[in-house]
Order: C-alpha cells, then structure tokens, then sequence
C-alpha cells in the first residue's frame, strides 16, 4: 500500500455540515473509512467510523443546510460530541492505520474532496489538534475520477454506472455517502489495474 500512492494511506471522508465556509458554518457529521489492500493488489475497504459533532461555539447555522440533510444539531439522540473529541475519534484509528501499513501520512479522498477538507482542517485548527493525519493540501477527488472513468460527476449516478447499488433515501448520511464513495475510489482504482495501467507503471519504473 505504502508503495502504491507515494507513501499515502488513501482515507475516504464524507461530512454533513449546516453550511458552505468551513471556517464559520458547523460540522455536524464526520465518517472516515480507511482501505487497505489484498495480496493481489487490490483496493479494498477495511474499517468504517462515524461521529455526530455539535455545532461548535459561535457556528453559523444555514436553515437551507439543515432542511437539505434533515439534521437536528439540538436533538440530545444524536449523542454529539464536540469537535475535539470527534475529530479525536476519527483521527486516532486513522493515525494507527498509517503506521500498520507503513504510510507516512494519510490523504483524503472525498467527493468533491476541497470542501471535506475545508471543514475537516478548519475543525481541527479550531480544536488545536496538532497531529491532523492528513495532507494539508493534496487530496484524491472522485468528482474528476469518475468523469473521466465513468463520464459522471454525481455521486449516485457514478455508482450506477459503477455497478455499486446507491440507494438515494441514505444519502447525506456522512457514513452512507463515505461508504459508497469508498466503493467508487477502489472500483476506479482497481479497475485501471485489470486494464494493465498499474504495470505499465510499474515497468517504466524498473519494477518488473
């Protein structure tokens, strides 16, 4: 895995948030699921996580935001934590990943990946965690993946044309859309393997 994206571990991110600007709309939602990689090469999901987060001191609201992805910031059944721990929550697994696969940092996957990680750093600056696993700047797209895969943009209808079911009634749950975006990520990937591109790669590189 280490070798396959320069040192990167590949994490998928997906957040619900109430708003556009990271640095004042609240996140209110974070799931992460990391990959991982089996003996032939291939991408493949390997554990999931999720955590609602309360609105942070001060955050911007959008009612737009909230009606959109159905989110009660205030409901106590939602069991929100503040960003900190959130964030805590999900990096802490993330960080031991890292290092099990012999990566030196992780780098965010999403879809329409600027703006998960728009909120995801700003959280954590927010939160003053110092050791944010991710690179502060690359990150991996399936937006422009997939128009150049599949000739879709859109989420579900990527899936679609994927082969990989998308069921429209869980989506905006972070960990729905995380889950299905992690699908979409290793199809790609794993499908310019079986079309020999990696080895061709591999083989100008001296590898084989």
């Amino acid at each position: 895995m280490a070798d396959r994206f320069r040192g990167f571990l590949p994490v998928v991110i997906d957040v619900e948030t109430a708003g556009f600007n990271p640095r004042t709309d609240a996140l209110l939602e974070i799931a992460a699921v990391t990959l991982t990689m089996d003996e032939n090469g291939y991408l493949m999901i390997d554990q999931s996580y999720d955590a609602n987060v309360h609105p942070f001191p001060g955050a911007n609201l959008e009612q737009s935001a909230l009606d959109f992805t159905g989110i009660d910031p205030h409901d106590p059944e939602r069991n929100a934590l503040p960003e900190e721990e959130a964030l805590e929550q999900i990096f802490k697994p993330i960080r031991k990943s890292i290092k099990s696969h012999g990566c030196k940092r992780a780098v965010l996957v999403g879809h329409n990946a600027s703006f998960d990680h728009g909120f995801v750093t700003n959280a954590a600056d927010r939160a003053g965690i110092k050791r944010n696993p991710f690179h502060p700047f690359s990150t991996f797209d399936t937006v422009s993946l997939a128009g150049l895969a599949y000739g879709q943009t859109v989420l579900a209808k990527a899936c679609n044309m994927a082969g990989i079911d998308f069921d429209g009634k869980q989506a905006h749950s972070a960990l729905y859309d995380t889950v299905k975006t992690a699908e979409l990520f290793c199809a790609i990937v794993n499908t310019w393997k079986d079309m020999g591109g990696w080895d061709m790669v591999l083989a100008t590189r001296g590898y084989q």
